[in-house]
């Protein structure tokens, strides 16, 4: 059936598909979706596609109906169940198909979407098939004349487990007790599979799969909801905190006094790590990461590459330059040996070998990777983001020694401290980072910065 385009457009985004279900997502929709993605990698030679969802009460349904409209296009389906996205990832990787997740991440409970890629976890955005897919929903996807594809059943769960254990040096590792906040996301899945093998205690919190998220936000990048984590650490008295998304794909760290592990600092030290096993190797960090992460980069003999801010513009450096590694401020981590995508749990795999190689506490550990204070991302809802950004360039001109527009506006300030700010693609925002040598320094350009932005 035919369909309006604003309303394709409104939950066909730039990278996935996401929305309200029983609005603008319903299962109709969702089975035109599968066919259209089907015809997409059909044209590629695809004989099958992948597909795992998160634990959303309407996951099952819309799963159902997306392979309903796969198979009506001669494409077989293979379900893999609940999984991670990352999870996905590895099914793609392993049976060098295309993929479907089903989840819509931290969003809450009301909204599902859809994660795709093709053969060997490449992405699928705008440019690489979402625009196709959105065309032919909106005009109506045709009618196959051949057989229909077959539906099967394959746990991939203990196979992804072993894998991306596989992926890290875990054999000089001591006992460690490690808290994990699942956020009743998918980690509370893939977390005893992965580390109950490991010489390590676990201290579950919010393990249970529940959609609605009935303890917090199954978003670690808001503090708020690393509160729990970080009261529970101090009380367990664990080594180490980790906390999930929602679909278990970023991972976020917490040292064994409570205190956050800032992103930058788990990419310099997972970069310092791979390039101990590839010396020279290209390291990927978007513009927002930490001047610390290139610094370290360097001083070791590899080779850093900055990106804008995006997982699309990741990946595709990560392919073009065969980057071993890369990392982003927002806790995605993307590993060549993962087939360029994103894994959180590689990523905590690594900060665990590393601490469980040594007997220092993670504070002091990751003391050598921060190097700066940092504001962290701070939004500001602004008229005319452009004419604001415009007014701050134009305020630190006579302390400016280099501005880019690589994504958005950074401005270094001779070269110690920096600041970028980026308009929203898709809200009234300008989001502000500011990095500085102490946090006196950060707090003072903040406070300047945001006297200009907010007037």
């Amino acid at each position: 059936m035919a369909r309006s385009a604003e309303s394709v457009h409104a939950v066909i985004k730039a990278y996935d598909v996401r929305g309200v279900v029983g609005e603008l997502i319903d299962a109709a929709f969702v089975q035109d979706v599968g066919g259209a993605f089907a015809r997409l990698v059909r044209d590629d030679g695809a004989k099958k596609v992948v597909v795992g969802h998160d634990m959303r009460a309407s996951s099952p349904d819309l799963v159902k109906a997306f392979a309903h409209g796969v198979t009506a296009q001669g494409v077989d389906v293979v379900l893999i169940g609940l999984a991670s996205t990352d999870q996905l990832y590895f099914a793609s990787g392993l049976f060098d198909c295309p993929g479907a997740m089903f989840t819509a991440s931290h969003n809450p409970a009301e909204y599902n979407g859809i994660k795709l890629c093709r053969a060997g976890a490449k992405p699928v955005g705008q440019e690489t098939g979402l625009a196709t897919i959105a065309a032919e929903v909106i005009e109506g996807v045709p009618e196959f004349d051949g057989a229909p594809g077959a539906v099967t059943d394959e746990d991939v769960l203990e196979r992804y487990a072993s894998f991306v254990r596989g992926l890290v040096n875990l054999a000089d590792m001591r006992p460690l007790k490690v808290a994990v906040d699942a956020g009743n996301g998918m980690g509370g899945h893939t977390v005893p599979a992965v580390l109950e093998p490991m010489p390590v205690t676990l201290e579950p919190l919010f393990f249970e799969l529940d959609g609605t998220f009935p303890n917090h936000e199954a978003n670690p990048l808001d503090p708020a909801n690393l509160v729990d984590l970080q009261d529970h650490v101090r009380k367990t008295g664990a080594d180490i905190g980790l906390a999930f998304d929602g679909d278990a794909d970023r991972c976020f760290v917490v040292d064994e006094l409570g205190n956050p592990v800032s992103p930058s600092a788990v990419t310099a030290l997972v970069a310092e790590r791979e390039l101990a096993k590839e010396p020279g190797a290209t390291i990927i960090h978007n513009l927002i990461t930490s001047r610390a992460v290139p610094e370290l980069v360097t001083e070791l003999g590899g080779s850093p590459v900055r990106t804008r801010v995006g997982h699309s513009f990741i990946k595709q450096q990560m392919a073009e330059t065969g980057a071993v590694f890369g990392g982003e401020h927002s806790a995605h981590y993307y590993f060549r040996s993962f087939w360029g995508a994103d894994s959180g749990m590689l990523a905590g795999l690594h900060v665990l070998a590393a601490l469980g190689e040594q007997e220092r506490p993670l504070s002091e550990l990751m003391a050598k990777y921060e190097r700066y204070a940092a504001s962290g991302e701070i939004n500001s809802t602004v008229a005319d983001a452009a004419e604001r950004t415009a007014a701050v360039v134009s305020a630190f001109a006579d302390r400016t020694t280099g501005v880019d527009r690589l994504d958005g506006v950074t401005v270094d300030l001779a070269g110690r401290a920096w600041f970028n700010l980026r308009a929203s693609n898709t809200e009234p925002l300008l989001r502000l980072n500011v990095e500085a040598p102490t946090a006196e320094d950060v707090d003072a350009l903040v406070t300047e910065i945001l006297g200009i932005v907010r007037s």
